[in-house]
C-alpha cells in the first residue's frame, strides 16, 4: 500500500542517499520529470541532473540533513538539453533525503490561475476582461513580485503588455510606462542576436497563449531602451480563465555574466587545447629528434680552430644575438647550433629546427607561421608553425639561403618586430624566438643575384661563427676516428677494431668533401665490412685515383682555387648521380654514396644547376 501511495503521489517525489549520490527510489512523476528508466535507476547519480547548481544542491542537502526538512526553488536540472527549474520540498528520512519536486513555471501558473479562478467564484466582474485579470494579480502580488529578482511580464492574447514587475524594468531599461499596452515582441524581442529579423510567428513568448504549452527559450536577447542586446533565458507560461488562453506569463532572466564565465572557460578549453596541441608537436618533435642520428652530442677535437669555435660559442651563447653559422655541408653546424643552444638561458625548451632546403616552396610560409582550418586546400585543421613551437626557446633554420625570396620579408617582420599571422588568418601574434642559422652558400653572393635580402642578411649576421672543414683541422682526425669508432661500434655491438699509423696516414691524406659526416659514414661502413679487428680505408685511395702523399711544402700551383674545387664538386656528384643512375635517396643511393644527407646532396644539385633526369 505504502508503495502504490509513493508511486502514485501528485508530485516528483525521489528517495536519494546523499552520502552515495545515488537515486534509490523514484515514483513515476519523477522518471517522466527526470527521464528515468526503470531498469538503469541504480546507476543514475543525483548530481548529474543538477550539475548546473552543484554549490546549490550540496548547500540544499546539508539544510535538510541538519533541519531534518527544507524548502528551495535556486535548483534546476537539465534532462535532455532542456533546463528546468524546480521548487522542491525535502524531508530526512533516517540517513536518506526525500524530496518533493515541482516545476517552478508549473507552480506560479497554478498559483496565479488559483488567484484568477478564487476572485472569479467570488463574483468579481471586473476578471471577464483580460486586462482586469493581470492588474488584479499586480495589485495582490505586489510585493511579492518587486522582490523577485527575475523580470515577469504579463502579455495578452494579443502580445500587449500588461505588467511589468521591478526586476524587468532594472534589467532592460524599458519602464512601465514606455511598454504597457504596446506589443512585447516589437518593443524587445524584435531582432536575432545577429542581427536580423525576428518574425512575430516565430516567438515562443507569443506561442504560449496559442497552443497552451510552455516555452522555455536559453539562448535569446531581449533589447534594451538602449537598443542594446541582453542576454536573456526565459519561460513563456499559458493564462486561461475558464479554459480559454487570455495570455502568457514571462519570466527571464539576464545572463550575461553567465555568458561571460561560458566565454571565459570557452576561451580557456581553446588555450588548454593549443598548448596541448603545441605539447603534442613537441613531444612528437623531441621523439624525431631522439630518434635522429646526429653525429655526436658534443664537439670533438683540440685544434686552433677548435678551440677558436669554442671560445665564440661561450661568447655568444648567454645573449639573445642571432648567430650565422657558415660552413660547408658535414662540418657540424648544427651541433654547433645545438652548443649553443644547451648553454644559453633557453636550454629548457627544445631546439627547433628547420631544414630550409627540404621543404617545398608554396609551404614555406605555412611551415614556419602554421595556418589556420581552410587557409587553402588540404588545410582540415588549424597547424602550429615552428615559430610558435619555438616561442620561449630557439629555432635552427639549416640551409638559410634555401628560404625564398618572396618569404624572406615576414621572416625579416619576425626578427625585428617579433610578431607573424598564420596563414589564412588576421590574428597578429607575439613571439619571443632567438634565431641561429647555418649556410653553406655565399650569402652575399646570393645578395648580389637578387636571391637574398641584405636587410635579413644583417639580422641574421650579427654574430657569424665559422664551422671549419675537416681538410682544416687534419690534428682532430685520430681524436674523431676513435670517437666514431667507439659510438659504432656501442650501436651495432662489435668489438671496437684498431686503425694502424698506416691507414691514419691515408685518412689524413684524403680531402674530406663531405667532411665529418662523411668520416662518420665510412668508419661504419667499414667496420661492418671489418672481417678481423682491423679496420682498413682502402676505398679511399680508389675514389682519390690512388692520391699521393703530398709534400710538406706545396707549390702554389699545385694549390686549388674555389673555382676548381665547385667544379671538381660538381663532376664529383655527376659520377655518383650516374653510377646511382640518377637515385638520390635511400639504399645504394648518390647521397649514400657521396657520404651525405639525400637533402644536402639536394641542395647541391640544385646549386650546381644539375639535372639528375639525365642520369636514369
Amino acid at each position: 500500500m505504502q508503495n502504490n501511495l509513493f508511486n502514485n503521489a501528485p508530485t516528483a517525489m525521489l528517495l536519494i542517499d546523499p552520502t552515495n549520490n545515488q537515486i534509490l527510489q523514484a515514483n513515476s512523476k519523477a522518471k517522466k520529470l527526470f527521464a528515468l528508466k526503470e531498469a538503469d535507476l541504480a546507476n543514475y547519480k543525483v548530481t548529474q541532473f543538477f550539475h548546473e547548481c552543484l554549490e546549490q544542491l550540496i548547500h540544499f542537502t546539508q539544510q535538510v540533513l541538519i533541519q531534518k526538512d527544507a524548502w528551495s526553488s535556486d535548483l534546476s536540472i537539465k534532462v535532455n538539453s532542456e533546463i528546468i527549474h524546480l521548487e522542491i520540498n525535502a524531508t530526512q528520512v533516517e540517513e536518506h533525503i526525500l524530496m518533493s519536486c515541482q516545476k517552478s513555471v508549473e507552480s506560479f501558473a497554478r498559483y496565479h490561475q488559483a488567484i484568477v479562478e478564487s476572485n472569479y467564484q467570488s463574483g468579481l466582474a471586473h476578471w471577464r476582461k483580460n486586462e482586469t485579470a493581470f492588474e488584479e494579480i499586480e495589485r495582490q502580488n505586489q510585493l511579492l513580485l518587486t522582490a523577485v529578482g527575475d523580470g515577469i511580464y504579463g502579455v495578452d492574447d494579443q502580445g500587449n503588455t500588461t505588467f511589468v514587475n521591478l526586476a524587468a524594468e532594472k534589467i532592460t531599461g524599458w519602464k512601465r510606462e514606455d511598454i504597457i499596452g504596446k506589443k512585447m515582441h516589437e518593443v524587445m524581442h524584435h531582432t536575432y542576436p545577429d542581427g536580423s529579423h525576428y518574425h512575430a510567428h516565430d516567438c515562443p513568448i507569443y506561442a504560449a497563449f496559442n497552443d497552451g504549452e510552455i516555452h522555455s527559450v536559453d539562448n535569446e536577447v531581449f533589447w534594451s531602451k538602449e537598443g542594446k542586446p541582453i542576454p536573456v533565458e526565459y519561460t513563456s507560461t499559458p493564462v486561461t480563465e475558464h479554459g480559454i488562453l487570455i495570455g502568457a506569463v514571462v519570466i527571464f532572466r539576464d545572463i550575461t555574466e553567465r555568458k561571460r564565465i561560458q566565454q571565459k572557460l570557452l576561451n580557456a578549453m581553446e588555450e588548454v587545447d593549443s598548448l596541448k596541441r603545441r605539447l603534442e608537436m613537441e613531444n612528437a618533435y623531441l621523439l624525431e629528434e631522439l630518434n635522429a642520428d646526429f653525429n655526436h652530442h658534443q664537439i670533438i677535437g683540440q685544434s686552433a680552430q677548435v678551440q677558436h669555435m669554442v671560445q665564440q660559442i661561450e661568447l655568444v651563447a648567454p645573449t639573445n644575438a642571432n648567430v650565422l653559422i657558415i660552413g660547408e655541408s658535414g662540418t657540424g653546424k648544427e651541433l654547433i647550433a645545438r652548443a649553443i643552444h644547451e648553454v644559453s638561458e633557453r636550454k629548457a625548451r627544445p631546439l627547433i629546427r628547420v631544414n630550409c632546403a627540404a621543404i617545398p616552396a608554396e609551404l614555406f610560409e605555412s611551415e614556419f607561421f602554421g595556418h589556420v582550418k581552410g587557409a587553402f586546400s588540404g588545410a582540415i585543421s588549424d597547424r602550429i608553425g615552428r615559430f610558435e613551437l619555438a616561442d620561449g626557446a630557439t629555432i635552427f633554420l639549416d640551409e638559410v639561403g634555401e628560404i625564398p625570396i618572396q618569404l624572406q620579408g615576414k621572416l625579416l617582420r619576425v626578427l625585428q618586430e617579433q610578431q607573424y599571422e598564420r596563414v589564412g588568418d588576421s590574428r597578429t601574434r607575439n613571439v619571443d624566438v632567438r634565431v641561429i642559422s647555418a649556410t653553406n652558400q655565399d650569402l652575399r653572393a646570393l645578395i648580389k643575384e637578387n636571391k637574398f635580402r641584405e636587410d635579413l642578411y644583417y639580422r641574421l649576421n650579427v654574430f657569424p661563427i665559422q664551422s671549419p672543414a675537416l681538410r682544416d683541422r687534419i690534428d682532430d682526425l685520430p681524436l674523431l676516428v676513435k670517437h666514431f669508432i667507439n659510438k659504432v661500434c656501442r650501436r651495432i655491438n662489435k668489438p671496437q677494431p684498431k686503425v694502424s699509423l698506416a691507414q691514419m696516414q691515408l685518412l689524413e691524406q684524403y680531402t674530406w668533401p663531405g667532411n665529418i659526416r662523411e668520416l662518420e659514414n665510412i668508419i661504419e661502413r667499414q667496420i661492418i665490412l671489418a672481417k678481423g679487428d682491423k679496420i682498413t680505408f682502402d676505398i679511399l685511395a680508389k675514389q682519390t685515383n690512388n692520391i699521393q702523399v703530398p709534400s710538406k711544402t706545396v707549390a702554389p700551383s699545385e694549390l686549388m682555387s674555389a673555382t676548381q674545387h665547385k667544379a671538381l664538386e660538381k663532376s664529383n656528384i655527376e659520377k655518383a648521380l650516374q653510377h646511382c643512375k640518377g637515385k638520390i635517396y635511400g639504399n645504394d643511393g648518390a647521397a649514400e654514396l657521396l657520404g651525405l644527407k639525400p637533402t644536402t646532396l639536394a641542395s647541391k644539385i640544385k646549386k650546381y644547376e644539375i639535372s639528375r633526369h639525365r642520369f636514369m
